[in-house]
């Protein structure tokens, strides 16, 4: 082989390697912090008890909400528990994806998740694989599989613990399902996550939410270890809730439209009530 053809064999071999960068699939690996300007107040500080406006729920998800107390949160069978995928997403935390490559072909298998708060973790098959039956354990987390349509990251997640799409007792049941899409903008630096949920159980229609997270280069996510204490003292047994259409189980949306000046109707909720026309109906 003389040296004309070694670089011809040298050029052959190497374009590929070169130019491989330029086609590269955008990557979600790294480190990201959560984006507050989108629904602050209820993603940090809380929403108000009684507040269902422009939510797709049904009677059932309604009485959820007007028989939830928020004391339920500091009894210890509950202080402990993660956001489930159906809202960890949208909470506190810096959140880490991590690449899962086969050591030999160097192909994706899965992408794990790791949320500081409470350290929600979460696996994201990429191998193509199905989802289990039915039979399957339900997680905080879920069972997930994706995959990347052009540089948007599509996943659904099935086999989820009955969980929570709002803190104020807007509740899921096991047969939620959860469907994301994470879109990078053209430098990689920001994330945008769509988050549909669907709940035969409490949902009249699919629920859509939409958030941001911005990359990290230095980040330090250290462990978050939770011990449940003894926080009020309470008769065994005792777990702060209001019973069914008393009067305190209406307050919160009372007290949510009075403080507001909004139509009952609308802080009582349901897929109308979030059309720009339900105010027109209203006013009627």
């Amino acid at each position: 082989m003389n040296k004309f053809t070694i670089k011809a064999f040298a050029a052959s071999f190497l374009f590929p390697l070169l130019t491989a960068p330029f086609l590269a699939q955008a990557s979600v690996e790294g480190y990201w912090q959560p984006i507050y300007h989108e629904d602050f107040e209820e993603r940090l500080p809380g929403p108000e008890a009684g507040d269902y406006a422009g939510l797709p729920i049904n009677d059932a998800m309604r009485l959820r909400g007007d028989t939830w107390q928020s004391g339920l949160l500091n009894v210890p069978e509950h202080q402990c528990k993660p956001h489930p995928s159906t809202y960890g997403f949208r909470g506190i935390g810096n959140l880490h994806f991590q690449e899962i490559l086969d050591p030999e072909s160097q192909e994706l298998i899965a992408l794990t998740t790791h949320i500081e708060w409470q350290a929600q973790r979460r696996t994201i098959y990429m191998d193509g694989r199905e989802h289990p039956n039915e039979l399957y354990p339900h997680t905080w987390g879920g069972f997930s599989t994706g995959h990347f349509e052009g540089d948007t990251l599509v996943v659904h997640t099935t086999h989820l613990k009955a969980g929570w799409i709002r803190r104020n007792g807007m509740a899921l049941s096991d047969e939620a399902t959860l469907d994301e899409y994470f879109m990078l903008n053209d430098d990689q630096t920001l994330m945008t996550h769509v988050s549909i949920v669907t709940d035969p159980n409490y949902l009249t229609e699919p629920f859509i939410r939409t958030n941001g997270w911005s990359r990290l280069h230095e980040v330090n996510m250290g462990p978050y270890p939770c011990r449940p204490a003894i926080e009020i003292d309470r008769e065994v047994g005792e777990i702060p809730h209001w019973m069914i259409d008393t009067e305190q189980s209406h307050a919160g949306s009372i007290e949510f439209s009075e403080r507001w000046n909004i139509p009952l109707e609308a802080a009582r909720g349901g897929a109308h009530t979030a059309l720009p026309e339900f105010m027109d109906t209203v006013a009627e």
